[in-house]
């Protein structure tokens, strides 16, 4: 499920882990465990419950964060050079819809 940052959901992920909003500028994964994590792992651990052919992203866990996150920084930098921007959100459907918290 997801939720935006501005949500009342967002806001106790807010104060439970002491983010700091004005340095966040990534994905940010929370799951049942209590845990938090962002960027790169964020991303993997999401891939990792996609299906095949995403699912084999996980591989990448072998490269140290910090190259990881580097390269993530990297492709989130250019990607709207590289894919081009949408001039509107999308509308999503209800069954999208409803995969978000409130």
């Amino acid at each position: 499920m997801f939720t935006a940052l501005q949500s009342d959901v967002g806001k106790d992920l807010i104060k439970q882990f002491n983010i700091d909003t004005q340095k966040t500028d990534s994905i940010l994964l929370y799951t049942p465990e209590n845990s938090l994590v962002s960027k790169s792992t964020a991303a993997l651990k999401i891939a990792r419950h996609l299906g095949f052919p995403q699912n084999l992203m996980s591989v990448f866990f072998i490269i140290p964060p910090f190259i990881r996150n580097w390269v993530y920084d990297y492709i989130a930098k250019n990607r709207y050079k590289w894919y081009g921007k949408k001039d509107a959100c999308m509308i999503p459907t209800p069954e999208l819809k409803s995969k978000f918290l409130e």
